[in-house]
């Protein structure tokens, strides 16, 4: 049986790993011309901590993750205002959270990728012959691949949903931000970011801060706007936005790089009535994107391709495996996504009022008991739905 799976990001990636390992053919395509540099700090944990676990990544995850005592709001003078505690956070999931930069969770997955793997940069596809018995894929080097399985790992802007599902704006549930993320060194923004996430305590806009091992600053970036187009010049829009901000922020916006190497987007969901048509199928972002600001969607697209492989593998026909995944996963994805329109309402307050709210909701998160109630609001409710998978795995090797 072979498989083509496009887009080799965090969900192509994972569901690569997984179908070579159940002893697909393996095709994996990538736009970009090597790996992705730009990216920003992401809570790991869930579905996709459990599917990592699974499948032996844990060790090298952990080597590459990075160790957070708390997220601090602070205002235009450097005063903290708010705070919350990553142990506190972590004790609500049993510890089992991994605070990893976007592009090291890439790296760990492409490089426990089995022999065999045929990952393509620079390539895509341009048309898609869906049958009933497999896809005929056209690529952008010319050439065509024919194979059992075609699945759509290539993000919220998927190339694979336009050609089979239909038109982007269908789908697309626009929340009414933008998000920017970069790299860049300046010592005195490095020394207020040390061992902490450092966010400005604004409404409307907001930076936050993290020194990274090599003394590089990692930032995060998310601004209201009603508008969902994207700017032409991504590095003056960065300005633009963040320019009234105090504290720290006028020197990160002047270190701020060429628009290239900025990771730039609108805040959005993907809604995809369903996963699947014939032999072409969604994974990740591409069918069920909860937002950057729900800080999960690396997690689920790691889960969601573990539960596409362990179905394949377990259903009579290919047909039946794509079912079974969507019943399996729809309903986590969709939880996910309720929250993550929850998370987006008090991560970045609209006026001053709900900053102070938030810092109020905050003090009081720290209280015995109320802090589950909060992760609970912020993450959504906790799902087995991989680790049943895991253990019946394991019941049976």
């Amino acid at each position: 049986m072979k498989v083509v799976i496009c887009g080799a990001g965090i969900s192509g990636l994972a569901l690569a790993h997984r179908m070579r390992t159940y002893g697909w053919d393996v095709v994996l395509l990538e736009k970009a011309p090597g790996p992705r540099t730009q990216g920003y700090m992401i809570d790991f944990f869930g579905a996709g901590y459990d599917a990592a676990e699974a499948m032996g990544l844990l060790p090298a995850l952990h080597e590459v993750g990075y160790r957070i005592a708390e997220a601090q709001y602070v205002d235009g003078g450097g005063r903290v205002r708010a705070s919350l505690g990553f142990d506190q956070f972590g004790a609500t999931v049993h510890h089992r959270l991994l605070s990893l930069m976007r592009p090291d969770l890439e790296a760990v997955l492409r490089a426990q990728l089995p022999a065999g793997v045929d990952l393509r940069f620079a390539t895509s596809t341009t048309g898609i012959e869906n049958g009933p018995d497999g896809v005929r894929v056209a690529l952008t080097d010319g050439s065509t691949l024919e194979a059992d399985l075609l699945v759509g790992a290539d993000g919220i802007h998927s190339a694979v949903r336009r050609l089979v599902f239909g038109e982007e704006r269908r789908f697309l549930r626009y929340l009414g931000f933008h998000v920017a993320a970069y790299l860049f060194r300046d010592q005195v923004v490095e020394a207020e970011a040390r061992d902490r996430y450092a966010i400005t305590d604004t409404a409307g806009r907001q930076m936050g801060f993290y020194r990274l091992r090599d003394g590089r600053i990692a930032t995060f970036a998310v601004h209201r706007t009603p508008d969902p187009a994207l700017p032409s010049d991504v590095r003056a829009a960065v300005q633009a936005a963040y320019g009234s901000l105090g504290w720290i922020t006028p020197r990160a916006l002047r270190a701020c790089p060429a628009s290239p190497e900025i990771y730039y987007d609108q805040i959005a969901q993907i809604v995809v009535p369903r996963w699947s048509a014939g032999r072409v199928a969604l994974v990740g972002d591409a069918c069920y994107a909860v937002s950057p600001l729900a800080g999960q969607g690396a997690s689920l697209g790691v889960g969601g391709a573990f539960v596409l492989a362990e179905e394949l593998d377990r259903a009579p026909s290919i047909e039946e495996g794509l079912d079974r995944y969507e019943r399996a996963f729809r309903p986590v994805a969709e939880e996910k996504q309720r929250a993550g329109r929850r998370t987006a309402r008090w991560f970045l307050p609209a006026s001053r009022l709900q900053v102070r709210l938030r810092r109020v909701a905050l003090a009081l998160a720290r209280l015995p008991g109320l802090d589950r109630v909060v992760a609970t609001s912020i993450a959504g409710r906790p799902t087995a739905v991989v680790a049943q998978r895991a253990g019946r795995q394991v019941h049976h090797s």
